[in-house]
C-alpha cells in the first residue's frame, strides 16, 4: 500500500515510519509542508498522490498549552481530522486517526471500554473528542485509535524527562494518584500495522499491558536504568497544580482489539526495557 502519514516528524510518526516502511510505500508530511487545518491546501497536496491509506498522527499534544490556546487546539485536533476525513471520503481510502485517553473524565473505577461515554475535562480532551466525532460522522472507513501515556524515540516524553532530571537533581516529586498504561510508540505502530490489514473499521483502545501511577512508573524507569541515589517522593495532582485537569484513571480496556482476535500488547515493563536500550545521551538532554 501507499500510505500517507501526517505528523511524520513526531514521536509516533517516526515509529510508524520505522515499522510500516518494511512493507509499504510511505509519504510523510508535517509542518510546514502540510497543514491539515487548511482543507484546500490539503486537497492540493494529496491530489497528486495515488494513495491507499491515510494515518493521522498530527496533533497539538501540549495538554496545558491547549488550555490557553483553545482555538489552535481545536484547529489541529478537531478541524484537521475533519479535513482528512473529507479527503479520505473523496479518495475512498481508509483513515486511521489517533486519539487519547483524555476523552474520558477519569472517574471510573474500572478500565474504559470503547463503548463508554466520553466526558473530557480539559481543552485538549475536548478537542480530541471533537476530532473523533468529525471522523465518525463524515466517513465510515475509519479506525479511531485511543492510546495513552506515549513514549518513544525522537520526541520529548516522560521517560526521557525523568532520566534527565535524575542527572540534575537528587530528589523528585512525582504524581501518585493518576493511573494509566505507559505505551511504547513502536508497539503501538506495530499494532496499527496489524490492524490495517483488514477492514475492521471502528474505535479501538490500544495500549501496552499493565498499569501504574506516574510515581510507580518513575521507580520502574530508575530501576531498569540502574539509577540510584535519587529520592522519589509520591505527590498528589493538587500539589503539582497544572493548568489542565488530568484523568485520575487513564486505563483503557483494549476490548475491541481483543475481540477482533489480536493478542494483547506486551507488558509496559518489557517495552520500557527495550526503549531504554535504544536511548542515547542526546535523547535525554
Amino acid at each position: 500500500m501507499h500510505i500517507i502519514i501526517t505528523g511524520s516528524n513526531g514521536m509516533l510518526g517516526h515509529a510508524l515510519t520505522a515499522v510500516l516502511s518494511k512493507q509499504h510505500k510511505l509519504t510523510g508530511f508535517d509542518l510546514p509542508d502540510l497543514d491539515i487545518t487548511n482543507l484546500s491546501a490539503l486537497k492540493t497536496s494529496l491530489a497528486l498522490e495515488k494513495l491507499d491509506l491515510i494515518i493521522n498522527a498530527a496533533a497539538y499534544t501540549d495538554v496545558d498549552g491547549c488550555e490557553s490556546n483553545a482555538d489552535l487546539a481545536f484547529a489541529v485536533n478537531a478541524t484537521g481530522p475533519r479535513n482528512l476525513a473529507v479527503v479520505a471520503n473523496e479518495l475512498n481510502i481508509p483513515l486511521v486517526h489517533i486519539s487519547t485517553d483524555y476523552v474520558f473524565d477519569g472517574m471510573s473505577t474500572v478500565p474504559y471500554k470503547e463503548s463508554d461515554i466520553p466526558n473530557p475535562q480539559s481543552v485538549y480532551g475536548k478537542s480530541k473528542l471533537s476530532g473523533e466525532q468529525h471522523v465518525r460522522e463524515l466517513y465510515s472507513k475509519h479506525y479511531i485509535i485511543r492510546t495513552s501515556w506515549l513514549y518513544g524515540e525522537h520526541g520529548k516524553n516522560f521517560v526521557a524527562t525523568m532520566l534527565r532530571l535524575a542527572q540534575e537533581r537528587d530528589e523528585l516529586g512525582v504524581v501518585d494518584d493518576q493511573t494509566g498504561s505507559p505505551t511504547y510508540t513502536l508497539d503501538l505502530a506495530r499494532a496499527i500495522a496489524e490492524l490495517i490489514t483488514e477492514p475492521a473499521y471502528g474505535t479501538y483502545h490500544i495500549t501496552n499491558s499493565g498499569t501504574c501511577t506516574w510515581y510507580e512508573f518513575t521507580l520502574e524507569i530508575f530501576r531498569k536504568a540502574g539509577i540510584g541515589g535519587v529520592r522519589v517522593n509520591p505527590i498528589t495532582t493538587e500539589e503539582i497544580n497544572r493548568p489542565a485537569p488530568r484523568p485520575r484513571n487513564s486505563v483503557l480496556d483494549n476490548y475491541n482489539w481483543r475481540m477482533q482476535g489480536h493478542h494483547p500488547l506486551r507488558h509496559y515493563k518489557e517495552a520500557l526495557a527495550d526503549y531504554l536500550k535504544s536511548l542515547t545521551k542526546e535523547d535525554i538532554k
